[in-house]
């Protein structure tokens, strides 16, 4: 007679999420000594590090909830108490970014370096000025521009750096929608290439907040969502209507970084002298603005 085997337990990806979570929360708090935060010392301890009620009281937070986010119990965590337990843990910005993500969380402090924009790379996006370029992420984060792009639709500079991202700003910004003639098929292409990219990343949180936001804040991203359309990132025209230099027309050439659905520098070339002209003058805008910025700071 045959036995059969017990069928396989379905993984839950937030359970493991969670528990992954607890263990770098921590690996994270063992490393740290009293002395290091200005805690007296209380003479030989059973575990290294802090102790769990050091960690709360230095974040302000109940010791309850900590231990139950260390136990990688199912509760509600918010970015602000998130950035406590950052600070408390001295966690340096890779680190910290990585506690957002397994939270679940938008981090209200990201960091302004991306690992993947190198300095040549940045050298790169100045030198192709007055083209527009940008680098960005499968999920359309817009991760380093020049001063072009930044002025192409919307000025970037002047957004929450949360809302550096082209799906959010096609869906939520009036300014952004009013510079493409052709928003209806722009959008709907986005969202194709945004679910196909999704693919790879269906189960971690930042790509599950963004589409939870996205949900919320704009019915239309909701129906075009939920059509389940997909396409690949890929070359084409645009026209643009820039508010300081009138309707431009140009080319956009992606160029991957890494592989596909990864991030790519995307660069805006003009088809017509009178496009390269008015980009040249939309140069001389940015540069207006940057100095009068520059400034102000002063």
């Amino acid at each position: 007679m045959t036995s059969l085997s017990p069928a396989p337990t379905r993984l839950d990806p937030d359970a493991a999420r969670r528990r992954e979570l607890a263990d770098f929360l921590r690996s994270r708090r063992e490393r740290i000594s009293p002395d290091q935060v200005g805690l007296p010392s209380t003479g030989r301890r059973r575990t290294p590090g802090l102790r769990r009620e050091e960690v709360a009281q230095l974040a302000a937070v109940g010791v309850t909830w900590y231990t139950w986010l260390e136990q990688g119990r199912d509760i509600q965590v918010s970015a602000q108490v998130l950035d406590a337990v950052a600070r408390t843990l001295r966690l340096d910005p890779n680190e910290r970014g990585h506690l957002f993500l397994l939270a679940g969380a938008s981090d209200p402090m990201p960091g302004k370096i991306c690992s993947t924009v190198t300095d040549p790379m940045r050298l790169m996006l100045d030198q192709l000025e007055p083209h527009p370029a940008v680098v960005v992420n499968s999920r359309y984060d817009l991760l380093a521009y020049n001063r072009t792009y930044a002025h192409l639709l919307v000025d970037l500079e002047g957004l929450p750096p949360e809302d550096r991202n082209n799906v959010w700003l096609a869906f939520t910004h009036p300014a952004w929608r009013e510079c493409l003639p052709d928003w209806e098929s722009a959008i709907q292409g986005m969202v194709a290439k945004l679910r196909s990219a999704m693919a790879d990343h269906v189960t971690e949180p930042a790509w599950k907040l963004l589409v939870k936001r996205l949900r919320a804040a704009s019915p239309e991203f909701a129906e075009a969502w939920d059509r389940h359309e997909v396409a690949d990132a890929a070359n084409g025209v645009k026209r643009i209507r820039n508010p300081h230099v009138g309707m431009l027309h140009v080319d956009y050439t992606n160029l991957w970084l890494g592989p596909r659905h990864g991030p790519r520098m995307i660069v805006y070339s003009p088809t017509d002298e009178e496009t390269a002209q008015r980009l040249e003058r939309l140069l001389e805008y940015a540069v207006a603005v940057e100095e009068r910025r520059g400034r102000g700071a002063a």
